[in-house]
């Protein structure tokens, strides 16, 4: 009669080589899956803030009234700006834009950056999503005149070591 005398050394090496193999495969996986999320997670914050801003730029636009472009005395162009400009939401930053880590262009007249903090998401009625120093702030790009809105976020996103900031960049990711 033969004896089992029990695991090999050799059977327990090729045991936990599988085991570690399958480990590694788990938590490469894992990260990708969460690396996804959190690009979904930002896209989707982005996308909400963008459609809430649409509504106030709109209304900023009808502050500027018909045919402000064919308008000639210039206290009553910067009185209709001014009084749009206090329907977008947020802290205008449009003088100090360069300070702030994302990638903007020189844009046209009557194009403004406003900084969003936590506190002015909660005033557009955009819960659970926090804009600060830690998780990035929101920074909303208002064109009046145009009624056109683009959404940044200074900590963006990381593919390929490339950092995108902008909302149409990330939506193509």
């Amino acid at each position: 009669m033969k004896e089992n005398k029990g695991i090999t050394m050799i059977s327990l090496l090729i045991i936990v080589l599988i085991l570690l193999l399958v480990v590694g495969i788990s938590v490469n996986t894992g990260n990708n899956i969460i690396k996804q999320s959190q690009i979904e997670n930002l896209k989707t914050n982005m996308l909400l803030i963008k459609v809430k801003g649409k509504e106030y730029v709109e209304n900023a636009n009808f502050s500027l009234g018909t045919a402000f472009e064919k308008i000639t005395d210039e206290t009553e162009k910067n009185n209709r700006i001014e009084k749009a400009k206090s329907k977008l939401e947020g802290e205008d930053i449009t003088n100090s834009i360069s300070s702030y880590n994302i990638n903007v262009t020189a844009d046209a007249e009557n194009v403004y950056y406003y900084k969003l903090d936590t506190q002015n998401l909660l005033d557009m009625g955009i819960t659970n999503v926090e804009s600060d120093e830690k998780k990035g702030w929101y920074i909303i790009k208002y064109d009046v005149v145009n009624s056109e809105v683009e959404v940044y976020n200074t900590k963006g996103i990381e593919k390929e070591n490339t950092k995108y900031y902008a909302l149409n960049e990330i939506q193509n990711l």
